[in-house]
């Protein structure tokens, strides 16, 4: 028994012989629970019967274990008001609806591969296939194994508002979205992928929950604090008073993903968004339990810090997370290949800060931010290579343009060669990997009024710094916004066979950080050296011609000579007589022999 009630498993926990057990944190007001509230469609156990009391355990918890078999649904009456469990696994009929006994499957033992041997792929449930389903993902899963992606990384999928939506707004931690599927959805998604060998990363949201929610969850107790705010709403409580369980109900979301539903890893959306003064903070409590309860799974943290606290290890005071997106590798690299500078690109645009970020990827490693008016970041010098996640495209980058649009066709063959052939743990965004050209708009389905002309206004002002977008932008509650993202899965069949090539190709250089890094500013060259390897990049607008063996490229090293050519981004790269030549954002791959 643990030390305090809120620290025992919360919501419905099936138990033998058709038992459950109910456990619930509402320090507000006392609970009934309300088994089969509405006789529904799928819902099976006991008819409705008059709420039953639960008797209280201390500390605000109430517990109670009853007959009601997996699949019987219930729900909690709070001051009069049914209200769904805040712990739920399941919520067949949405936010609104009553919660579902669930008994998650047991899954096999499956063993992701370690980062510096991940490839990542982000994709959306809901238009990663026609269906927009779980099991309608399942048939593309071979495909991206045979490519050589080792991890899918689904974006949020605990439950969220409507049928359709990024699914940054979910409000149930622990129920996997009903219009995609359900639990046994996702578990099946999951037993899918480990059979072609892909482990399953799953983006959660644990610095705040959607606007949609906060009623429900306040109804029970403080799971918001005044105290502080976030860009997307109200904090959640993580160090104020009657903090503990607010974080349990957190942990316990982390746990049972990984533990019950055979996830392999968590994706922590936003952690800079978190403040939390306890001495533990709630990002390295996560991680501890996560390591605890399921060892070798992988917990990486999007932070907009540059801050190398999320990697260091927790016995040096850190929160011992095994990866972090870094976004400042992104920035170099789409303003040198686009040319945009608008917003916060401002900051980027020197060959120089690409070359910098080769060999970390903190390009603003606590130097002055003109976009943010400040210092910025910290050095991560200390922290290896394989723990930074990079990319060319992302929900964020592509999504959060005002019209969805990815990378300009010109910008992709070169973006894939820094990607692929940079040291650090590559992410593919669903369909770059052949060119989709279908958009990635922001959409959502909003059930409250309010809070969808709320999200229109947001959106609208989101894009005041970005001059050339201008003010007309797809309306995110259209259902057609959803439908214009949806893959075609039609693309370009020279670019689907260059990302094919740059992943073997990626497998045969040495692991580790970069030997060496050289750039030219004016002349818009950069190199990269990686053991015998070299990677030469020409940024520039007109075709680039450069001397190897005895100039900046390939040959300077001791010990080697001869030189010859990996791959090239495009037909028209050659390596004749000494001379490379490349077009405008082309690159090459370089390798030179020992000597006899």
């Amino acid at each position: 028994m643990s030390e305090y009630p809120w620290e025992r498993p919360l919501g419905a926990r099936p138990l033998a012989d058709g038992l459950t057990e109910f456990r619930v944190w509402a320090p507000k007001a006392p609970p009934q629970l309300i088994l089969n509230p509405y006789r529904r469609r799928g819902s099976i156990g006991p008819p409705r019967a008059a709420p039953l009391a639960m008797p209280h355990a201390g500390h605000g918890v109430y517990e109670l274990t009853v007959a009601a078999p997996p699949g019987t649904d219930y729900c909690y009456t709070i001051a009069g008001r049914r209200r769904p469990d805040p712990a739920s696994r399941w919520q067949p009929y949405g936010l609104r609806g009553p919660s579902r006994v669930y008994a998650p499957t047991p899954s096999p033992v499956f063993t992701a591969r370690p980062m510096d041997e991940q490839l990542i792929y982000e994709l959306h449930v809901g238009t990663f296939s026609a269906e927009g389903t779980f099991a309608g993902a399942i048939p593309h899963l071979g495909a991206l194994a045979q490519l050589g992606v080792t991890a899918v990384e689904l974006m949020p999928v605990a439950e969220f508002p409507g049928v359709r939506g990024w699914g940054y707004d979910g409000v149930y931690l622990s129920a996997a979205q009903s219009s995609y599927g359900g639990p046994a959805g996702l578990q099946q998604l999951v037993a899918a992928a480990h059979g072609h060998g892909l482990a399953v990363i799953l983006d959660v949201v644990y610095n705040h929950v959607g606007a949609s929610g906060n009623e429900a969850l306040e109804a029970f107790g403080p799971y918001f604090t005044a105290r502080y705010e976030t860009f997307w709403g109200r904090a959640i409580n993580y160090d104020d008073a009657d903090c503990d369980p607010v974080r349990e109900w957190v942990v316990q979301s982390a746990e049972g993903w990984v533990r019950d539903f055979g996830i392999d890893g968590l994706r922590l959306d936003a952690i800079h968004a978190i403040v939390d003064g306890s001495p533990e903070h709630i990002v390295a409590t996560v991680a501890r339990r996560v390591h605890a309860v399921a060892p070798g799974r992988l917990v990486i943290a999007e932070s907009g810090r540059n801050d190398p606290v999320v990697t260091r290890p927790a016995r040096q005071g850190g929160y011992g997370c095994d990866g972090a997106w870094a976004d400042d590798f992104h920035h170099a690299l789409r303003t040198l290949t686009t040319g945009e500078h608008d917003g916060y690109y401002a900051d980027f645009g020197l060959l120089g800060q690409l070359a910098k970020a080769f060999q970390r990827p903190h390009v603003y490693d606590g130097q002055y931010s003109p976009v943010r008016r400040r210092r910025f970041g910290a050095p991560a010098r200390e922290t290896p290579v394989e723990r930074f996640v990079v990319f060319c495209q992302d929900h964020d980058q592509v999504g959060n343009r005002a019209f969805g649009d990815r990378l300009p066709e010109a910008a992709r063959a070169l973006s894939a060669f820094c990607l692929l052939l940079s040291p650090f743990t590559p992410m593919l965004f669903q369909g770059e990997e052949y060119g989709e050209d279908a958009p990635f708009q922001f959409f959502c389905d909003h059930i409250d009024k309010r809070i969808a002309e709320a999200t229109r206004r947001g959106r609208r002002a989101e894009f005041a710094s970005f001059a050339s977008f201008g003010q007309e932008i797809p309306d995110p509650q259209d259902p057609s916004t959803f439908m214009a993202s949806k893959l075609t899965r039609v693309g370009d069949p020279e670019l689907a066979a260059l990302y094919r090539e740059l992943i073997a190709v990626r497998r045969a250089l040495p692991r580790g950080e970069v030997s060496d890094v050289g750039f030219d500013e004016a002349a818009r060259w950069l190199r990269v050296v990686r053991g015998d390897h070299e990677l030469v990049c020409n940024f520039g607008s007109g075709e680039l011609e450069l001397e190897v063996g005895s100039g900046p490229v390939a040959g300077q090293r001791a010990g080697h000579r001869g030189v010859r050519m990996i791959l090239g981004t495009h037909r028209t790269v050659t390596l004749a007589e000494g001379r490379l030549r490349l077009p405008a954002l082309g690159g090459a791959l370089l390798e030179a022999g020992p000597v006899g």
